[in-house]
């Protein structure tokens, strides 16, 4: 067995209307998906196939993905926008009194 937990991958399930049924994913594997017509079913079934492929990868000599639950994050990231738009931003902080860091970290947390 592997040292990576299957719990801790990030799994969703959403209701795929044009098939009429419920497909669970998993972010760290984006080439798997579950069908199935009940949420319960398509989580149970992509965390089966997730351990599953898991055990193979390990006896492949595979490295499975390590779940983005467990990675450490820095916080800091580099974002290239229109220079218009960086001027913008420029701005808006000012007129703001923060930070351009405060301003756009505000805006992608939805504030």
């Amino acid at each position: 067995m592997t040292d990576v937990d299957p719990a801790h991958y990030t799994y969703r399930v959403q209701w795929i209307r044009e098939d009429e049924e419920y497909v669970g994913t998993v972010a760290e594997l984006p080439s798997l998906s579950w069908a199935a017509p009940s949420q319960h079913e398509a989580l149970s079934g992509i965390t089966s196939m997730v351990e599953s492929v898991l055990e193979d990868m390990v006896e492949t000599g595979e490295r499975p993905p390590q779940p983005l639950s467990d990675r450490v994050y820095s916080g800091r990231f580099v974002v290239r926008v229109p220079p218009e738009t960086h001027r913008r931003l420029v701005i808006d902080a000012a007129e703001q009194h923060v930070s351009l860091n405060r301003l756009v970290s505000d805006r992608l947390a939805g504030v």
